[in-house]
């Protein structure tokens, strides 16, 4: 599963997968991401909130969620939502927003910034988008039952200047060298995280759960899945599993 999966950006990447669920809150995101890949099989299409996923527990395999972190106003929530998700054992690779990158410190040294980036708490810096100090945010992902494996430093070189100084595939080797020696001083913008579950925890043999009232059973028609348990209708729209809203 791809969390934030937007227009489906990354989907070509999971060539190994049998069965692939591309899920983000935005429904016209997903139709076009529907556009790009509806035609295989392997893609379901699902509009959800990444706090309240309508899915069963220890389901996945593995999970990706890429650009999203920054958005969360509450990251440890999402976290906990999502390793629910996965089954022991299962690889879960996140990107987030480093509020102790090499520019943050030098503009608070130069005192061009007034917010520290040493402070452990997130930093919003625009509305709904979020720097996390590494320490704090390790310290989330553990709290949410995974394990750290692997860290990247990533995308180190946002400076326009350099930009226009350097060609882009030349930036892309570089910044490929420097992501491992990179992560143990974590100075980049963003960092890639190779998680594990905890655990053992057999597959299960259903997909759906009712966000509502946490029932498995459905009963499916062309334009719905009927929860068994509270009622609750959640629209199919053009082959888009909506779980968006608790219906009234």
């Amino acid at each position: 599963m791809e969390a934030g999966a937007g227009f489906g950006r990354l989907a070509q990447l999971y060539n190994g997968y049998n069965k692939i669920l591309l899920v983000d809150y935005s429904l016209s995101l997903l139709q076009e991401a529907q556009q790009l890949w509806g035609d295989d099989e392997r893609f379901t299409f699902v509009a959800a909130s990444v706090y309240n996923l309508p899915f069963v527990d220890g389901l996945l395999d593995s999970l990706v969620m890429i650009r999203v972190m920054h958005h969360l106003q509450q990251p440890g929530a999402a976290l906990s939502e999502l390793s629910r998700l996965l089954s022991g054992g299962g690889d879960f690779i996140l990107e987030y927003a480093n509020k102790r990158n090499l520019k943050a410190i030098a503009r608070y040294w130069l005192k061009r910034q007034d917010w520290s980036p040493f402070d452990l708490q997130p930093y919003e810096f625009v509305h709904l988008n979020y720097d996390f100090h590494p320490a704090w945010m390790s310290n989330v992902i553990q709290q949410s039952g995974l394990t750290i494996k692997e860290e990247l430093a990533i995308s180190s070189f946002r400076i326009n200047r350099i930009k226009r100084m350097v060609p882009a595939p030349t930036l892309a080797r570089i910044d490929t060298m420097l992501a491992s020696p990179g992560a143990a001083l974590k100075l980049s913008p963003s960092i890639l995280v190779h998680c594990k579950k905890k655990g053992l925890r057999p597959k299960p043999d259903t997909l759906f759960r009712c966000p509502a009232c946490k029932c498995a059973e459905f009963e499916e028609t062309n334009q719905a899945l009927v929860c068994q348990g509270c009622d609750s209708n959640w629209p199919i729209i053009d082959g888009i599993h909506d779980f968006r809203y608790t219906p009234e």
